[in-house]
């Protein structure tokens, strides 16, 4: 019997190719994407769920509560971590280490010149604790050999980088110098973490080693007020120990430890599972996951997967009255309801499985599209993995019945005498059926410019942060860091290089650009008569030529000048505002403290010193003379082939190679700083624009179908009203009218949708742009453009065909 179903069902697809190759194509591109985006929600959900008792295993992290905002940070103070181990109760094990990155590594051999790495990251100062809080295999070496000075453990992928040695275990004993200053013996080898996780760490040095060097001066080693993102600190709680409770502790050793604090520092536990996803506190220099944009993602695959079904729906209840007579033949033989719609489901799931085959054809294609936004780690071979191929026979079952019931039950319920007497669509009936496919094409269409409308403001806020006048120029500047611990000297020696460089317009030494991503705060106080106002202000420091070659604007006052005995400060409106001065010009002179009372030379023009996510906020500018190492340039204007900056961007490369002999040159152009502040949106806007393409596609593919079963029903009337004068304009519209009002019912829906949804999306940024009318006009009439497209390709072949031939068959 279930050899015959799939007879029947073959036959039928063969029958109906045209209506086969529709559903098969919607279900193909509907499960694909479903199944990419499985991968990638999958994957951001698995990070670090293979340790074990992993809902006990915590990240310490810190609140500082400035005047005006908390300030939150990933690190907690460097004597902390022995405190609590010894004097919080409820710590079953307790883990402390320092970040380490962007060191020199330097590999000693007797018989040649010691190898080099440059800028080696993934590099932590760990405790005795660290390798048994986390999950490691030895390969060579145990964890009670990781207690002395000078030892450090590597991961397997380095030690292979470091040593040829095929037994990677004779690396035991060998020598690795960090900053020509740390020197370290290898006494293990681990297994690199095969799992997911965001502990990305190769090379261990012991705790005891940045303990005895000068080092640990950098973390702040005895200072409570101290809080570094470099001091990790992870606890493991013991059965049944309350998270409120460990953190009461913490509140009690700070008021044991810390005298006359001047700024409440709390801290928290940061559960294990958060890491990957929290923002505020960061995570190791690995990319971040949003579960709001998982969850819009697994919101995309339902409704794409919704719309490949809605096709299968529509096409075979339409086309129930070609199959009434196989079914009143079926149930006069024998045939009870339930085989009837056992043999429907049958055929139903025959055509899922062959889309799912037909699908694993666009994952490779759908991974290299998205390959700069989807993680490295996904690939084309991980769909032999057990977990996807439970999911795609889930996603099977569940196409199976979503699309296939309610046909199945429709053809199953004609009644044979009904049938037989050619009466199978009575009105009542065919209105009832009527309405559903229209509704579900109303679902459709209102789905597809909801994805138009959303792409499109997306877009526009996109284009409307990049090129909103944000108060400074960018364009045409090169910054360049200089090596921060190398003689400052050099960076004077490199300005003169610089400065002789043609092509070069101006070059300043400096702090950080107008806009970064990192900050630097500290509280300021202003006494104002007897009200004094205390707020956190964002620090940066400059001289003159850097208001200068970034063309910012002074409101009053003059810039502050450069020196090593005097400081002055320049602060932005935003700031005089905040000290209750109406007019600029009325701070001028006015003494800011922060430890010692400095005057206000000047108030800078506002501008967005962050992305425009974030509001402008109280800023100064300080004359101090610091050991700056940020070199900002101004170049000439390029030519059209653009041959003058790559001239003076190798006469740069040059000029530092002199300098900084054993260090690589790098640079970046500022507008691509700006620009890198909104990939998020980029990729935001990328996959919308994916999700919207495919939508449209699924969604034309059934208006295709239906047209044509529409233009085949009613073949004979088109006849007729050729005969008796009808144009093939009139008839055209006669035949498209009914599509256009769905198109303008799905509008009417899809607006107030998205408009409810991209004002919640646009409440993220502190400065957007508009909801314009023209984005929801233009989200309807693209779908109604292309549905036109679609319908005119299949009306006007119908309405110029030969009447007679229409007649004749009749």
């Amino acid at each position: 019997m279930i050899r015959n179903y799939f007879k029947t069902a073959f036959r039928s697809f063969l029958r109906h190719k045209v209506f086969t190759a529709i559903n098969l194509l919607g279900l193909s591109v509907g499960i694909s994407a479903s199944l990419v985006i499985y991968l990638i929600v999958h994957y951001e959900l698995s990070f670090d769920k293979f340790e074990k008792d992993g809902d006990r295993i915590y990240r310490v992290v810190s609140i500082m509560q400035f005047p005006d905002q908390p300030f939150k940070n990933s690190g907690v103070p460097a004597p902390l971590p022995a405190v609590a181990r010894n004097e919080v109760p409820g710590l079953e094990d307790a883990s402390h280490f320092i970040l380490y990155d962007n060191a020199k590594v330097a590999i000693p051999s007797t018989n040649a010149a010691p190898k080099i790495y440059k800028k080696q990251d993934n590099i932590i100062f760990a405790d005795d604790h660290y390798f048994s809080l986390f999950s490691y295999q030895w390969i060579a070496g145990t964890p009670s050999s990781f207690t002395q000075l000078h030892q450090v453990v590597l991961s397997e992928s380095r030690a292979r980088t470091y040593f040829p040695f095929d037994d990677i275990s004779q690396a035991i004993g060998e020598r690795i110098i960090y900053d020509d200053s740390i020197e370290a013996t290898v006494v293990g080898v681990v297994k690199d973490l095969d799992e997911i996780t965001d502990f990305s760490f190769k090379e261990f040095i012991s705790f005891a080693t940045l303990i005895n060097s000068n080092l640990k001066n950098n973390y702040g080693w005895e200072e409570w007020g101290s809080v570094g993102s470099a001091s990790q600190f992870f606890v493991k709680l013991k059965p049944g120990a309350s998270t409120s409770q460990i953190e009461n502790h913490f509140v009690s050793l700070r008021a044991k430890y810390v005298k006359d604090e001047f700024l409440t520092t709390d801290h928290l536990l940061q559960p294990l599972s958060d890491l990957h996803f929290n923002a505020d506190y960061g995570n190791y220099n690995q990319k971040q996951a949003d579960k709001s944009v998982l969850y819009g993602l697994l919101a995309v695959a339902a409704f794409l997967l919704l719309l490949g079904c809605i096709n299968f729906i529509n096409l075979n209840t339409a086309q129930a009255s070609q199959r009434a007579k196989e079914i009143g033949i079926r149930k006069t033989m024998g045939g009870s309801k339930r085989q009837l719609i056992f043999q429907f489901l049958s055929e139903t799931f025959l055509l899922a499985f062959i889309s799912t085959l037909l699908s694993l054809l666009f994952i490779p294609w759908l991974l290299k599209i998205f390959s700069d936004f989807i993680p490295s780690a996904i690939n084309f071979n991980m769909i032999v993995e057990p977990h996807v191929i439970i999911f795609l026979l889930v996603l099977l079952v569940v196409v199976t019945l979503l699309a296939g019931f309610y046909p199945a039950m429709v053809l199953s319920g004609f009644q044979p005498v009904t049938v037989l007497k050619n009466q199978t669509l009575g009105n009542n009936t065919k209105t009832r059926k009527a309405w559903l496919r229209k509704s579900l094409t109303v679902t459709q269409f209102a789905g597809a410019q909801f994805f138009i409308i959303a792409t499109i403001l997306v877009s526009k806020q996109i284009h409307y942060s990049v090129n909103k006048d944000i108060g400074f120029r960018k364009d045409a500047i090169v910054n360049i860091g200089a090596p921060f611990s190398k003689d400052p000297g050099l960076r004077t020696v490199l300005m003169e290089k610089l400065k002789a460089i043609p092509e070069i317009e101006s070059v300043t030494l400096a702090g950080t650009p107008p806009a970064y991503t990192g900050s630097s705060s500290q509280t300021m106080s202003f006494e104002n008569g007897d009200k004094k106002i205390e707020t956190t202000v964002e620090f940066k420091n400059a001289d003159e030529d850097y208001f200068k070659l970034y063309n910012m604007k002074l409101l009053a006052g003059r810039f502050p000048r450069s020196s090593d005995t005097t400081i002055e400060y320049l602060i932005n409106e935003n700031y005089a505002r905040f000290l209750g001065f109406e007019h600029p010009e009325d701070a001028i002179g006015k003494m800011l403290t922060h430890n010692h009372p400095f005057p206000i030379v000047g108030v800078l023009k506002d501008f967005n010193s962050k992305s425009m996510r974030t509001p402008i906020a109280p800023l100064i500018y300080t004359s101090a003379a610091r050991n700056y190492s940020s070199f900002h340039i101004l170049l000439k204007p390029h030519g059209d082939d653009g041959a003058l900056w790559q001239t003076a961007i190798s006469k740069m490369r040059n000029s530092w190679n002199e300098v900084y002999t054993e260090d690589d040159f790098e640079y970046r152009f500022y507008d691509q700083t700006i620009a890198s502040f909104y990939e998020n949106e980029k990729n935001i806007s990328r996959l919308l624009s994916w999700a919207t393409a495919l939508a449209i596609l699924i969604s034309c593919l059934g208006l295709l179908g239906l047209a044509i079963y529409t233009t085949n029903q009613r073949t004979k009337e088109i006849g007729v009203r050729k005969v008796l004068g009808a144009t093939v304009q009139q008839i055209v519209m006669l035949l498209s009218m009914d599509f256009i009002q769905l198109i303008a019912w799905a509008f009417l829906i899809a607006v107030p949708l998205a408009w409810w949804a991209m004002n919640k999306w646009l409440d993220n940024f502190a400065y957007r742009t508009t909801l314009d009318w023209w984005v929801f006009l233009s989200g309807g009439s693209i779908m109604l453009l292309i549905a036109l497209t679609i319908l005119c390709l299949r009306t006007l072949r119908a309405a110029n065909a030969n009447p007679v031939r229409a007649l004749r068959s009749e």
